[in-house]
This record gives structure tokens, sequence and C-alpha cells, in this order.
């Protein structure tokens, strides 16, 4: 069904000291869209969907499917279109703090 090739070769082995669960953190950590970078990723559908499947992975391996379902429902909004870029964090810190 899928053509996926494996990693594991001679020259690029996964370590076999690390759980699934922790191989998931990692994706998820190399995949989180950091502060810094969010206004040039923040309408990038692939950096978005990546992101939101990454943590679908590390739900579902922690055996809460539900919650999963709904990071993966959010990855294919961004890849399909219906999702948009919510508003910049700052600036809606910004509107709410009293002046």
């Amino acid at each position: 069904m899928f053509n996926v090739t494996p990693i594991s070769s001679n020259h690029n082995q996964v370590p076999a000291d690390l759980t699934d669960l922790e191989l998931a953190q990692a994706l998820v950590e190399r995949s989180l869209i950091a502060h810094q970078n969010w206004h040039r990723l923040k309408g990038n559908r692939t950096a978005q969907a990546k992101q939101q499947l990454a943590s679908a992975l590390v739900l579902l391996l922690k055996d809460q499917p539900e919650l999963a379902l709904q990071h993966l429902n959010q990855a294919a909004g961004w890849l399909d279109g219906s999702l948009a870029a919510p508003p910049c964090p700052d600036a809606q810190k910004r509107k709410n703090s009293p002046d």
C-alpha cells in the first residue's frame, strides 16, 4: 500500500537504545516551528502538517487515540487547504494585555 524505504542500512541505523516514543518525541522536537520562525513558516502547509503529524504519533504511542485523531485532522486540514494560519501569538498577547 505504501512505498516507504526503511532507513536502516549500513550507513544509517536507528539507535537501538531508543524507544518508539522517544523517537517520535525527537521528531516532534525537530518539526516544531520555533517562535523566531513563526512568521516565516506560519503559512507553510507542509511545516504545519509535519508538526501536527509528529504530535499525533506521540499521542498514539501514549495510547491517546482521541487526541491523536485531533492532530491528524489538523494535519489533513493544513494539507487540503481548509486551515489557515492563526493570528500572530505576540500580537494576540499585546491585544489582550492591559495598557
